[in-house]
């Protein structure tokens, strides 16, 4: 008797993939958006009109963008794109909070993958490390994260 494992890949040439991205921060998240970008068509080998970018004003908008593209079955995963930095006031974690909590939401209620991109940082310094180089780039292991996601989804 042998167990049977379950797991991704990431080759996914004929995947469908959107990229929530949030304006605000923007010298952050489109770094963020280079690196997953990268990864989809790199690694994930997938076609650039199989990627769509739709970009909102902040992070706390991100989920409801999520939920309408879910809804529209045409996408095989969700990548959300953003940066929260920590402020003097309680905004950051209201906004922070939502969104997450948000797209757990979405993701639970279409059995879409969205993989979570959005940085929560304390300070720019973060934010800049978080959003640097392929290897350390949180946008592209969202994208990483989304494509193995398609994969074992296919699976189960």
């Amino acid at each position: 008797m042998s167990v049977k494992v379950i797991e991704g890949h990431k080759p996914c040439k004929d995947g469908r993939f959107a990229i929530v991205v949030s304006r605000f921060n923007s010298f952050i998240n489109e770094r963020l958006l280079d690196g997953a970008l990268d990864v989809l068509k790199r690694e994930g080998e997938v076609f650039e009109d199989n990627i769509t970018v739709v970009r909102v004003p902040g992070a706390i908008e991100i989920p409801v963008i999520c939920d309408r593209l879910a809804a529209s079955k045409k996408y095989d995963a969700i990548i959300a794109l953003g940066c929260v930095i920590r402020g003097a006031t309680y905004h950051f974690e209201v906004v922070a909070n939502e969104c997450a909590k948000g797209l757990t939401e979405v993701t639970l209620k279409y059995a879409l993958p969205i993989a979570n991109g959005v940085l929560t940082v304390d300070t720019l310094e973060q934010a800049v490390e978080r959003a640097g180089s392929h290897s350390g780039n949180k946008g592209a292991e969202a994208a990483s994260s989304a494509l193995e996601m398609v994969n074992v989804m296919k699976q189960c």
